[in-house]
C-alpha cells in the first residue's frame, strides 16, 4: 500500500531557511510526497525563493493570520492522505516519512518522530 504524505510548510520571512526546509522535504525516500508552502504574508524574498524550485510545489500566499492559521488552511488544500508539518526553519532526515510510513502501515494511527 503506497500513500500520499502532504507536506504542510507554513512561512513568515523565512527567505534564510526555506529552501532547505523543501529541499528536505522534497529528498524523503521511499515515500510519495506533495510539497504544500503557506506563505502567511512575508515581506521579503521567499516567494521568489519557493518559485525557484522546478519540482512541483503548491504555493499560497496569504495575508498575515499566524501559523495556525496557515497550518489549518494547508491542511484544508491537501491532496495527501497523511499530513505532516513541518516548519519552514527546520529540516527532516531523509528518512523521516519513510519510518513513519511502516508504523502507519503496521496500525498506528499517529507517529511521533524523534
Amino acid at each position: 500500500m503506497d500513500f500520499l504524505f502532504s507536506v504542510i510548510i507554513p512561512v513568515y520571512n523565512g527567505e534564510k531557511f526555506i529552501a532547505e526546509a523543501i529541499r528536505s522535504a522534497l529528498r524523503q525516500v521511499d515515500v510519495n510526497v506533495e510539497v504544500i508552502v503557506i506563505d502567511d504574508g512575508s515581506i521579503d524574498n521567499t516567494q521568489k525563493i519557493v518559485d525557484g524550485f522546478h519540482e512541483n510545489i503548491v504555493f499560497h500566499l496569504r495575508a498575515n493570520a499566524g501559523v495556525s492559521s496557515a497550518r489549518n488552511f494547508g491542511a484544508s488544500i491537501a491532496k495527501g492522505e497523511f499530513l505532516a508539518f513541518l516548519d519552514a526553519d527546520d529540516v527532516w532526515a531523509e528518512d523521516k516519512l519513510k519510518i513513519q510510513k511502516e508504523k502507519l502501515l503496521s496500525g498506528y494511527d499517529i507517529v511521533l518522530y524523534k
